[in-house]
């Protein structure tokens, strides 16, 4: 992987190790030379990640909507900064820019770009590995839930198993490393129910 997309919080969250982990995989990249695709932004988490490569000698490219420079969020020491015109639009050229995505803790807009991609591998768009970092147990109940949708026969668990969870940046990039996509499709047959 030489590009890894990270979705995450742009607030820093009540828990001083959300920064600290973003900070460290920041750090992480830089030394494995991955650089980094993110959101653009100086504050919360995504400005830690962005300081955390910068700060090692790593790449920063930061894909920011036109209304978000506005607000002055944009970090200015990235390496390349590409503004877009929509969130829509920053989504896919994150996606085209990287091999491969990691979400640390945020909101719903952590969320929405985690589960897209998602459902862009599902669909066979893509066939990149698709990581959480889960902080502090942050994502535990959203692993939960996942395997409630497929014990409720609405998400196979092939397509569950897309999604790789650790709570350790060096295992998380290793499973990313050895990442194998589904070879089967999306659409759930009434037998598999």
């Amino acid at each position: 992987m030489k590009r890894i997309t990270v979705f995450c919080g742009s607030s820093s969250g009540t828990e001083a190790i959300y920064t600290a982990q973003a900070t460290l995989l920041g750090q992480t990249l830089a030394k494995r030379n991955i650089e980094l695709v993110y959101g653009g932004a100086n504050v919360g988490l995504m400005g830690a990640i962005a300081d955390g490569v910068l700060n090692n000698g790593g790449k920063a490219i930061g894909v920011l909507p036109n209304f978000l420079r506005s607000k002055e969020i944009a970090h200015k020491q990235l390496t390349e900064l590409i503004l877009v015109d929509t969130m829509h639009e920053r989504k896919t050229k994150m996606n085209d820019l990287c091999d491969g995505v990691i979400a640390l803790p945020g909101g719903f807009g952590t969320l929405d770009e985690l589960f897209e991609m998602l459902t862009w591998g599902q669909l066979g768009l893509h066939k990149k590995p698709i990581g959480i970092l889960n902080v502090g147990g942050y994502f535990d109940a959203l692993i939960i839930f996942t395997q409630t949708m497929v014990d409720k026969g609405l998400l196979k668990e092939v397509n569950q198993q897309m999604l790789l969870v650790s709570d350790t940046i060096d295992d998380l990039l290793d499973k990313m490393e050895n990442y194998v996509p589904p070879t089967v499709g999306k659409w759930i047959d009434k037998k598999d129910i």
